[in-house]
């Protein structure tokens, strides 16, 4: 009976469906990522207040603190435009899960801690700053010369694949 069984093409048919389901269902959503960590600890800029007399500094121009989505995020993030006119986006102290096809985005959305703003990031404006280096540590992500920087109200740690947010800040 049992030969009969393996023999049929149905069998067969059935047993690569499942590994074919499998590899994709792997490949998607990456489930051992819910067990690893990578820690960057990058040099983060200084911002300071310049003194009379002195040569213009670092400046903050918004910081926000990161807050829960989809999964538990916690840390800083700040906006601060460098003495040479370029914009950094720093996060530090951030402490998220891993997961697949993590991005760090600057968005025109708001931020809403409850499920209806897991998704909402792509729906508006938004600029790319990169893919996220590590899900813990201290972070510096050069924002794109010319961005426009006028309306983009938050970060976002965005999952592109599956278009949800893991963790937010809305900056100030």
């Amino acid at each position: 009976m049992i030969r009969r069984i393996a023999r049929s093409p149905l069998a067969w048919s059935a047993a690569v469906l499942l590994v074919v389901a499998a590899v994709v269902g792997l490949y998607l959503f990456q489930p051992w990522k819910l067990f690893t960590n990578k820690t960057v600890n990058e040099t983060l800029p200084v911002a300071e207040a310049p003194a009379d007399g002195q040569a213009p500094r670092n400046v903050v121009l918004a910081t926000g603190t990161l807050v829960s989505l989809e999964h538990d995020t916690s840390g800083s993030a700040r906006l601060i435009r460098l003495t040479d006119g370029s914009v950094q986006l720093v996060l530090e102290g951030l402490n998220t899960s891993d997961g697949p096809d993590l991005r760090v985005w600057l968005t025109d959305q708001p931020v809403v801690q409850d499920e209806s703003g897991w998704h909402v990031f792509d729906d508006g404006r938004y600029v790319e700053v990169g893919r996220l280096k590590g899900n813990r540590g201290n972070q510096v992500y050069p924002v794109p010369a010319g961005t426009d920087l006028s309306g983009l109200r938050s970060v976002a740690i965005w999952c592109k694949r599956f278009s949800v947010g893991f963790g937010a800040a809305e900056l100030r």
